[in-house]
């Protein structure tokens, strides 16, 4: 898949594509689906499949805060979405310029003259352009006089009437239920990031962890987790791990930010740079302080057998 960051000189070879438009943020199921559409229109007409999608999130922009609400920061929304088979990928940056296009003016700049595509497929709440003024009629007019197709996508559901949608993740990750995200998102949920330098508690505990800072991502429930770790290398997976982790601000020590610490099992080697996806399966506690080291060594070897238990039962 290639990644564009601008919309101007598409190569010849991905205009008339049939293009996905939405933040995409987590990839869930209804994303899937959505992009699954677009993919059979695009194999339909033999042409490229696209997804449009901004960076940063429209939200970011116009409510910036500290804390990031991001389940799927860009490298990671890349690789799920090569996944699903997307020939390329234009994430737009969203700043200023972007935002002031009236609706009129990103159909025929943006989708146009810029990706010359085919067909868009959108959900059925979408709006688009200054001020959210560009609606499904204004889109599908100018579809009709521009001489491209529209696709609403209607919300898809899990069990029952449940909307799947990125909020509810988000509030399922803040409630510590990250095996109910991962059945909304259709795979396990994962912070991404480079391990650095710790003070080597861990090690001299007999436990050495991968340390890894969040960045610009969601931060979820704080507290000990079973994981599984994947060893990146250009986005490629070099090698996958059981493990446990804690992400937090260790109460025995009070760092000021939360950290994720990870210990990987039956694994010997130097992590310090590597760029890891610890994807996280089950919360087994909470953060707690404890009276002495000691105590503290025996519930992390405690934390590490539930960990091997869960994920033994999990495929």
């Amino acid at each position: 898949m290639r990644i564009f960051r601008h919309f101007e000189g598409v190569p010849a070879g991905l205009r008339g594509a049939v293009v996905a438009v939405g933040n995409f943020d987590g990839v869930h199921r209804g994303h899937r689906a959505l992009i699954a559409e677009a993919k059979v229109q695009a194999e339909a007409r033999k042409a490229p499949l696209a997804v449009l999608s901004f960076e940063p999130h429209p939200q970011e922009y116009f409510r910036p805060s500290p804390e990031s609400f991001r389940l799927t920061p860009l490298r990671a929304k890349a690789r799920l979405l090569a996944d699903l088979g997307v020939d390329a990928l234009f994430a737009l940056n969203f700043d200023g310029e972007m935002a002031s296009r009236s609706p009129q003016d990103f159909v025929q700049t943006v989708l146009l003259d810029g990706l010359s595509l085919s067909g868009v497929v959108v959900g059925h709440d979408f709006e688009f352009g200054k001020g959210r003024a560009g609606n499904l009629a204004a889109l599908s007019y100018m579809g009709e006089m521009e001489g491209f197709t529209l696709t609403a996508f209607d919300t898809v559901t899990a069990s029952g009437a449940e909307k799947i949608s990125s909020t509810l993740i988000r509030q399922l990750l803040k409630a510590a239920k990250p095996e109910e995200a991962a059945r909304l998102l259709g795979h396990w949920w994962a912070v991404e990031a480079r391990v650095e330098h710790g003070d080597a508690r861990g090690r001299t505990m007999g436990f050495p962890t991968a340390n890894m800072h969040l960045g610009h991502c969601l931060a979820p429930a704080f507290g000990v987790y079973a994981v599984r770790v994947s060893i990146l290398d250009n986005d490629r997976v070099v090698s996958r791990h059981d493990g446990v982790a804690n992400f937090g601000i260790r109460p025995m020590y009070q760092v000021n930010v939360p950290l994720m610490e990870t210990h990987l099992f039956d694994f010997d080697g130097d992590l310090y740079g590597k760029y890891l996806s610890v994807e996280l399966v089950s919360w087994i506690r909470a953060e707690a302080k404890f009276p002495s080291l000691e105590a503290l060594i025996a519930q992390i070897g405690a934390d590490a057998a539930k960990a091997r238990e869960i994920l033994a039962k999990t495929p």
